[in-house]
């Protein structure tokens, strides 16, 4: 299990309660998990829906379902818990601030 970080990796799905994403649609000009993490892989992601909820976190993708496993939340719109998420969910490979390493300015 490696930690991935790829760009322009996007899919669409639903959140399993607070556990996973099972990812279902492609995005038009981006990359499916299969593709740009691969099975078993770990990586920063973001995910957003339509009401405005948010998460950041690291998760573990699985070709099984497909799905993401939601292994830590850092920060989110709900007092950085995991979100109860509703409808279509905008899952994203993101280089989660909090996690960034800088040399300087």
């Amino acid at each position: 299990m490696a930690l991935v970080l790829a760009d322009r990796v996007q899919q669409t799905g639903t959140a399993n309660t607070t556990v996973s994403f099972t990812l279902s649609g492609s995005v038009t000009g981006f990359q499916s998990f299969t593709t740009g993490v691969g099975n078993g892989n770990t990586t920063y992601y973001a995910a957003t829906d339509t009401s405005g909820n948010w998460e950041t976190g690291l998760g573990t993708f699985s070709t099984t379902g497909p799905t993401l496993t939601r292994t830590t939340v850092y920060e989110s719109s709900n007092s950085n818990l995991a979100v109860t998420f509703s409808g279509t969910v905008n899952v994203f490979v993101s280089y989660v601030a909090s996690r960034a390493v800088f040399e300087d300015s």
